[in-house]
């Protein structure tokens, strides 16, 4: 099992998660966090500091999408281990259905 974030993430993009994670698993993209299935450990500390509450264990059904865009993109946008600011319209976007056409494939700025 992993965990993996989902379609809530996207122009949300909180970052409660990144500072609990104990192996440093998150990276960034530009308007969204993803998770690197290989490395996380299964802790499900992320899980509860998620305000859009996005992520989700990968046990969960219909995530197989969302498990291969996180494995796809935490192999090409940057590490990210600090909260920063989320994204200025979050509140607007948060529980907005079908976010998928809006995940943008550029990386974010890391830490």
């Amino acid at each position: 099992m992993t965990y993996v974030v989902t379609d809530n993430c996207i122009k949300c993009k909180y970052t409660d998660c990144v500072e609990v994670c104990p192996v440093d698993c998150f990276y960034e993209g530009e308007n969204f966090l993803v998770i690197n299935p290989d490395e996380c450990i299964d802790c499900g500390v992320c899980e509860p500091e998620c305000p859009a509450e996005a992520i989700k264990p990968d046990t969960e059904p219909g995530l197989e999408e969302w498990l291969e865009i996180n494995t796809k993109y935490s192999q090409i946008w940057p590490n990210i281990t600090i909260a920063k600011e989320p994204m200025e319209d979050a509140k607007k976007w948060d529980g907005v259905s079908d976010k998928l056409k809006h995940l943008s494939p550029n990386p974010g700025d890391g830490d």
